[in-house]
């Protein structure tokens, strides 16, 4: 049984990572993008594959630094489509 929830989670996650690039909102992008993460994150752990563990923390982390301690997020992303 715990094999088909790791299963559905290895699914789960790449869909919710491309999901996230449709977005045009970086906040949106970001938030989206972390439960993607999240999600490789319970998946590596559950079959052991500590590489995907790591590099989807590390992303989990950045996004979240820039969620909650960057306050120009949108602002910037506006002045990049202007550009």
């Amino acid at each position: 049984m715990s094999g088909i929830i790791f299963e559905v989670l290895g699914y789960l996650a790449p869909v919710a990572l491309v999901v996230s690039f449709f977005f045009k909102n970086v906040r949106v992008l970001r938030c989206i993008n972390t439960v993607g993460c999240l999600l490789f994150v319970a998946y590596g752990v559950g079959v052991g594959a500590w590489p995907v563990v790591v590099a989807n923390a590390i992303i989990s982390l950045t996004n979240l630094y820039h969620l909650f301690f960057r306050k120009d997020l949108n602002r910037t992303s506006q002045i990049a489509y202007q550009i």
